[in-house]
């Protein structure tokens, strides 16, 4: 009997011993992989230096730069990439690409509702100065990002991006790619239309004129297409575009018009005898665009290359 006890207590301290290895094994497995879920970097952004995740797999974007974010890898869970004339839906050429994002407004509105980036339990937040005024209540989420975005050279936004999540290989290529592609579709048209054709892009907005220079659609055509501007063109300083008068209109002789605008401003624009009389309007070289997307077509990484790659296809109309 003795000996049956002694061989009893051995077994149950054996057994105990390996269920209690077992359960430490456990516990380190688990907090092995709460470290790497939790593993983080350090970056610096235009407030300073801020503490985000290594690999970050919820991105709330405010900044406007949600497609950028696309091009890097990631997918954002809400998006203030909105139509610029409809903040309830997406511009088209961003639905495919930000398709289960939630909408979050416009990039340019300067509040957010805080209830509802709460609810998307975001573990990373990237703003502009815009948003500036709530970087406080963001922050206080999720790790949040401000970004300073230039003025008027996108690629800068981009690689300003790529750096803080360590992705500059990514940029520079989907860049060279871009930039290839914008200079062969730019040689098909000048070989088409001619090597010194000009082409004025016009936004009709508000009752106002605007000229596409330096950003938008204009750096489009003359920047990335190397077509020609024509003469007497505004030039473009800041993020603001030019604002023109009817009879400034009439001292910018372009071969070719590519108009964007709502309907109501477009007709507006047709009863003026300035504009009747514009060589390109009498020769029917005129491309009418719809101002959603087209606005904001040529703010978007995406957006460019969409536009770049149908324009051939809209001076055949």
């Amino acid at each position: 009997m003795r000996i049956f006890s002694k061989m009893k207590y051995i077994f149950l301290s054996f057994l105990i011993i390996v269920l209690f290895g077992c359960s430490n094994s456990n516990t380190v497995n688990d907090n092995d992989s709460n470290s790497l879920m939790t593993e983080t970097i350090t970056i610096t952004d235009s407030v300073g230096q801020v503490e985000i995740p290594k690999d970050p797999q919820r991105i709330v974007d405010l900044s406007g730069n949600s497609d950028i974010l696309s091009i890097l890898g990631y997918s954002v869970i809400g998006t203030a990439n909105s139509d610029a004339y409809d903040y309830t839906k997406l511009p088209s050429y961003l639905e495919d690409t930000l398709k289960d994002a939630k909408i979050l407004g416009y990039s340019l509105q300067d509040t957010v509702d805080i209830e509802i980036v709460l609810e998307l339990n975001p573990d990373l937040i990237f703003i502009s100065k815009t948003q500036e005024k709530v970087y406080e209540q963001l922050k206080n989420i999720a790790p949040t990002v401000m970004i300073e975005l230039e003025q008027i050279d996108w690629k800068q936004d981009l690689h300003k991006l790529a750096e803080i999540l360590n992705k500059q290989d990514v940029a520079n290529e989907w860049i060279s790619q871009y930039e290839k592609n914008a200079q062969q579709k730019g040689e098909e048209i000048k070989n088409t239309y001619g090597e010194n054709t000009t082409y004025l892009a016009l936004l009709a907005s508000g009752g106002q004129l605007f000229v596409f220079d330096a950003a938008g659609i204009g750096s489009i055509l003359y920047d990335d297409m190397g077509l020609s501007k024509p003469q007497n063109l505004p030039e473009q300083t800041n993020i603001s575009l030019p604002v023109i008068s009817y009879e400034g209109l009439s001292e910018i002789d372009s071969d070719y018009l590519i108009l964007v605008g709502t309907d109501t401003d477009v007709e507006n624009l047709k009863q003026s005898p300035i504009y009747q009389n514009l060589r390109s309007v009498k020769n029917g070289n005129v491309i009418e665009l719809p101002s959603s997307p087209y606005f904001n077509m040529g703010y978007s990484c995406i957006g460019r290359n969409i536009f770049v790659n149908e324009f051939p296809s809209l001076m055949e109309k």
